[in-house]
């Protein structure tokens, strides 16, 4: 009871506090981030959507994979735009022919998940990351399209060799430079 009662109190002080969450590391190393991953050989994996037509709720800046076409898209202004440039992907994992559809469609989904870090807003999504003043870093990879062994479709990273976006759609890495 003592424990439950302590969790609450803490969860309360903490909602209305300046949130930064790290991944894989022990501590913050920008204090400009909300969500910072450490740097390696392993990219994050977007949100997998049926198709972004159905993502009505979409904010700007939401990005997703979209099963429909299997592509990597972010929400901008009225409509959806393509990451994964010009090949559709595949969700058919290379090394172990396991189709990652078949495994989604297995698992049960709980609509009213949410994670924010930040303020808890009203603004759709899986992880809202909200703030004025701190952004996200994505994973930092050295050339991920040769050092993330087995990419899964939807992944994300930062090829800090050549400064650039690196998206995978399942069968192709995608760059964006800017």
């Amino acid at each position: 009871m003592k424990n439950t009662i302590l969790f609450l109190v803490i969860s309360a002080i903490s909602s209305h506090l300046p949130a930064q969450v790290v991944i894989g590391k022990t501590s913050v190393t920008n204090t400009s981030v909300s969500l910072e991953f450490e740097n390696g050989n392993r990219g994050l994996i977007l949100p997998w959507t049926t198709s972004a037509a159905n993502t009505s709720a979409a904010v700007n800046g939401t990005i997703i994979y979209d099963l429909s076409d299997h592509k990597i898209k972010v929400k901008y202004n009225t409509g959806w735009k393509d990451l994964s440039v010009d090949t559709s992907g595949t969700t058919v994992d290379p090394v172990t022919g396991t189709d990652g559809v078949a495994i989604q469609n297995t698992a049960s989904e709980k609509t009213s998940a949410k994670t924010a870090i930040g303020p808890l807003t009203s603004t759709p999504g899986i992880l809202v990351l909200e703030s004025n003043d701190k952004a996200m870093i994505l994973p930092k990879v050295n050339r991920p399209h040769l050092n993330i062994i087995n990419p899964a479709p939807g992944m994300i990273a930062y090829d800090t060799t050549e400064k650039q976006l690196a998206v995978f759609n399942g069968k192709v890495w995608s760059f964006w430079k800017p």
